[in-house]
């Protein structure tokens, strides 16, 4: 009889390793879930262990080192798309999800399907545990109810990824087949769920981000004991990801208000910003502080992006904003020099570092002795970029021209000017190099600019219903997938379901399975 098997010891949620290759997915019997979550104090340990789990590497049979966690799955999302191409193909890691060539991993525990569905499915099998156990944790009440709210949040939080990763996104595809959904804790021998629909998979994702907010929300001191820990603010803004998929514009709008109230929260100048790999800078809201014995050193997400860090991947597969993009930046605007490379002469690159045409120069190792960087995976930004978009779906335009000043007059010396040209609208181009001449086509490229590299343009694309082409006249893509479906809701953008899942689950079958495409 087939059985559920993406399942997480709770001896390995506390003493979770990063080096390993193979993750060992079997339930514990040595330590019962009673004893581990006896306090709150317990409790908090096993919830940082999951927190651990967002930079840890390692979620496939091979291919560690693109397999870095959260970052991983934001970089490859962006790679998908448009704005954003390796030059060099290096040893294929992320050039392949660059390519749209990852859907034949499918069948074996090395590929993407399996890595990712691993990666979450432990996530949402470890705070189950931490959930089922809310009656009888004991300690300060308090800690309690911010530890199981988090768990909420990070159940929510792991579901929206998955949904969007093995199924189009939520508008007309609501009936669509979704993604299993578990509950309560799973063991050895627990049978697995079917897929259900996109819409069951949404309902459970809005109770459980809800019930954090709730729980997050009625405790005295709202604000997280650690920048990793996900609070009051940080729900609100996981909130705000999942209703703007949704099209749930006014909440969308209202659950981003909520999460700039963070105390001491404001969008920072390019100079505070740095290289984006401090959690210290006055726009973080949530990220992982990467000290050095926890640095996992060539399997990083800086590994992959900082092409200057002397014997990381980056210098033989850099990472480059698309030329389409770059054109659109105003000259005005910081992020074009800051962040990005421009046109360098051929005679002038030099073959292994950033100094080559449009080469990232936005996100920077911190400190390359100990190979560290801090993950951001929420900045205050995004939330203005949230609200401002939201506002304008909903024709509140007034509203959202004030919205995403407080981010453009951080960027761009004139940017009143280049706004005051947009006219009031929220239609927006199809084609997504096209002169920008509404307002929404300028809050949308302003997402493009802030949130590249960090955001997964594909989840972007997805939610609004575009395609893209890379064949234009002028573009530095070095694979231009002319051969591929790039339309809007093409099978290309989700990825299939690992054979694994098909072969361990009994009430999942290969009728179940995705459109593969290879």
């Amino acid at each position: 009889m087939k059985k559920v098997i993406y399942i997480f010891s709770l001896i390995g949620l506390l003493s979770f390793n990063s080096c390993t290759d193979e993750l060992n997915t079997e339930p514990t019997d040595k330590v019962s879930g009673s004893t581990i979550f006896a306090d709150a104090s317990s409790a908090e340990t096993a919830m940082n262990g999951v927190y651990r789990m967002l930079y840890a590497a390692g979620w496939s049979a091979n291919w560690a080192s693109e397999n870095c966690g959260q970052t991983a799955v934001n970089l490859l999302a962006d790679l998908m798309a448009e704005d954003h191409l390796m030059k060099e193909q290096g040893q294929g890691w992320f050039y392949e999800d660059y390519r749209l060539n990852v859907h034949g991993d499918y069948s074996n525990k090395s590929g993407r399907p399996y890595a990712i569905w691993n990666f979450y499915y432990t996530i949402i099998s470890n705070v189950n545990y931490i959930i089922a156990s809310e009656s009888t944790i004991g300690g300060d009440p308090e800690l309690k109810n911010s530890i199981v709210g988090q768990a909420y949040a990070m159940r929510a939080y792991a579901y929206y990824y998955l949904i969007q990763i093995y199924q189009q996104t939520y508008k007309e595809h609501e009936s669509a087949p979704g993604v299993p959904l578990y509950t309560a804790p799973t063991v050895a021998g627990s049978e697995g769920s079917p897929r259900g629909t996109v819409q069951d998979a949404y309902s459970q994702i809005n109770t459980d981000i809800d019930k954090a907010i709730d729980m997050l929300g009625g405790i005295s001191n709202k604000v997280q004991r650690h920048v990793s820990h996900v609070d009051y603010y940080i729900a609100n803004g996981i909130k705000a990801r999942i209703c703007l998929v949704q099209h749930d514009y006014a909440g969308a709008a209202s659950a981003a208000a909520e999460a700039l109230k963070k105390p001491s929260l404001k969008v920072a100048t390019i100079a505070e910003l740095g290289g984006n790999n401090s959690v210290n800078t006055a726009d973080v809201m949530w990220g992982m502080e990467i000290i050095a014995d926890q640095s996992s050193g060539f399997a990083s997400f800086f590994s992959h992006m900082d092409a200057d860090a002397p014997g990381m991947y980056a210098s033989k597969a850099r990472q480059c904003i698309s030329t389409g993009l770059y054109k659109l930046i105003s000259d005005t605007d910081d992020r074009k020099t800051a962040w990005f490379r421009g046109a360098i002469p051929s005679a002038q690159e030099e073959s292994a570092s950033s100094y080559t045409s449009y080469c990232q120069i936005k996100f920077k190792m911190a400190d390359y002795t100990t190979r560290t960087g801090d993950y951001l995976l929420m900045r205050a930004e995004e939330m203005v970029l949230i609200k401002a978009e939201a506002e304008c779906h909903l024709q509140q335009y007034g509203t959202a021209r004030t919205t995403i000043k407080a981010l453009g007059n951080m960027r761009d010396s004139k940017f009143e000017e280049r706004l005051a040209s947009r006219t009031d609208g929220n239609t927006y181009n199809s084609d997504t190099n096209a002169p920008l001449s509404t307002l929404m086509d300028e809050i949308l490229f302003q997402r493009r600019v802030e949130l590249w590299g960090e955001a997964g343009r594909i989840f972007d694309m997805q939610r609004l219903g575009l395609g893209y082409n890379r064949n234009y006249e002028g573009s530095n893509h070095t694979e231009k997938v002319a051969t591929k479906n790039t339309n809007a809701a093409s099978p290309l953008f989700i990825f299939p379901l690992p054979q694994s899942e098909i072969d361990g689950n009994e009430n999942i079958t290969s009728a179940d399975q995705n459109t593969i495409v290879q």
